[in-house]
């Protein structure tokens, strides 16, 4: 019999859940966290479940929080679950349950954002987290700095007293706390963003430079932005998931996180208010978080990005498939080899070979069933952060680019929106309008793709790199997406 998750049938799960070992009425809050998805639960959320289960830093509980319709989506879900979430780690053949606790409320979901600007009064929560999503940043992509011109950015530098972005809402906070002379919150970013600390001063900062030089000052002298590096596979939640959770486990979760067993922090130890000890349960504190987090993004999320458009072009909708295709496996192994991990600086105590060879066994995992529309998603803001800085740096050192211009054809031509057999999909991207006009007119005029400078910025004035795209491209529309990676893997595109 299928038991709903809540606190009072924790005592029915199966024995072979795992559920917390802490009293929840034991915990208190002390990290307010901004974008609950699937990530955030299968990853810092796990962390703490663990450290709470080890009866540590039970004052260190999570409070969520959102502004968008996904937010108030999730709030929905996990109310009557008492903010319970299932946590399945798919290992093949030994997959597990865990119910995990860490949550124990989940501020309303208002247009306005206000209810959080209030929650941040309460001087117990001493650190904001986020994971709202590399596009979340106010970032130009062509340059990778902030962007006091974003709509956002505009709109709340008008509106302090009403904001409704992100950056906006942690401003007003901290600006309350500094006129009542209290201590700052520590502002932790989560998402997959080169130097994401810096980044997010940047944001919080840039928006005061707009309103208050002092309160700017403030941010920048007071304020602390620990750099991270996170690192957990974790699919979205369909239909699939929720009844594989009640087929097998037994459970019905109305929103449950299916992840990859594999999981890694790595911090910055900034947190002048207090943290929790979370060396304890397995996080790298270290100074060298930006050599961490280079590693990954270009090896890992540069990675995905390699095989989403070739296998989507191919009609392949799961990365395990993706990974048995001779030829996109082909494309991405040479293209790691020769052009990604090469401008990749040392890492300590990492190994870059051994590391890409873990994550290509991650990659093919059947049981996690990562789909390559989640890869592809959002290219506009994932190209610049994940693939085009390696471009940059092999232009700059004079080394060859034909792997990475390959891969940034098949994104223009994925962003057509149609398979190589002619199937129409949905290219899911905020700017999707404008990639498809400028990808459809690339067929005939491949520099139509490249005037996107807000996102090919000076790569796209390199002879080389435009050369390469170009006959890339010519190749994929004429040929065929099979052919050109064949082409690719001999040597002779």
């Amino acid at each position: 019999m299928n038991q709903s998750l809540n606190l009072a049938n924790l005592v029915n799960l199966p024995s072979s859940v795992a559920r917390p070992r802490y009293a929840r009425d034991e915990l208190k809050a002390g990290i307010l966290h901004i974008g609950v998805g699937n990530f955030h639960r299968a990853h810092q959320a796990v962390y703490l479940d663990d450290l709470f289960n080890a009866g540590k830093d039970l004052d260190w509980g999570l409070i969520g929080a959102g502004i968008r319709a996904g937010d108030r989506a999730m709030r929905q879900a996990l109310e009557p679950q008492d903010w319970l979430t299932t946590v399945v780690e798919l290992e093949p053949g030994a997959n597990v349950a865990r119910v995990t606790g860490a949550m124990i409320g989940f501020v309303p979901v208002n247009e306005d954002g206000r209810a959080i600007v209030d929650a941040l009064d309460d001087s117990a929560l001493r650190i904001v987290s986020l994971t709202v999503t590399e596009g979340g940043y106010c970032i130009d992509p062509a340059t990778g700095s902030f962007n006091p011109d974003h709509p956002d950015i505009v709109y709340d530098a008008a509106h302090m007293d009403a904001p409704r972005g992100v950056f906006g809402l942690l401003l007003a906070a901290l600006k309350r706390r500094r006129d009542e002379g209290r201590a700052p919150f520590t502002v932790m970013s989560c998402d997959n963003i080169p130097h994401n600390g810096q980044v997010a001063r940047d944001a919080v900062a840039g928006l005061a430079d707009l309103v208050d030089p002092s309160l700017a000052a403030y941010v920048r002298e007071q304020v602390a932005f620990p750099n991270s590096m996170v690192d957990r596979i974790t699919p979205a939640t369909s239909d699939r998931e929720r009844t594989i959770l009640m087929e097998h486990f037994g459970i019905q979760d109305n929103w449950p996180v299916f992840c990859e067993p594999f999981r890694q922090w790595v911090l910055e130890d900034n947190f002048p208010t207090g943290r929790p000890a979370l060396e304890d349960v397995g996080v790298t504190f270290t100074p060298h978080v930006a050599a961490f987090e280079l590693m990954k993004l270009r090896i890992l999320n540069g990675g995905h990005a390699a095989i989403a458009y070739p296998a989507g072009l191919l009609g392949i909708h799961f990365v395990h498939d993706a990974m048995a295709d001779p030829l996109v496996r082909g494309f991405l192994d040479k293209l790691e080899a020769e052009e990604i991990i090469p401008c990749v600086p040392p890492v300590p105590g990492v190994d870059l070979q051994a590391y890409y060879q873990l994550i290509a066994r991650r990659f093919a995992n059947p049981d996690v069933g990562d789909t390559i529309p989640r890869l592809a998603q959002d290219g506009s803001n994932r190209q610049p952060k994940f693939i085009l800085p390696s471009t940059r740096d092999r232009l700059k050192a004079g080394a060859d680019v034909t792997g990475l211009a390959l891969e940034s054809a098949l994104w223009c031509r994925y962003c057509a929106g149609t398979t190589d057999a002619g199937k129409p999909f949905n290219l899911d991207d905020p700017n999707a309008g404008r990639l498809t006009a400028a990808a459809l007119a690339s067929k005939d005029d491949p520099a139509s793709f490249l005037d996107l400078r807000d996102i090919f910025g000076d790569v796209a004035d390199a002879p080389q790199f435009r050369s390469r795209f170009e006959t890339a491209l010519k190749s994929l529309w004429r040929d065929g997406t099979p052919a050109t990676l064949q082409r690719y893997l001999n040597g002779s595109v």
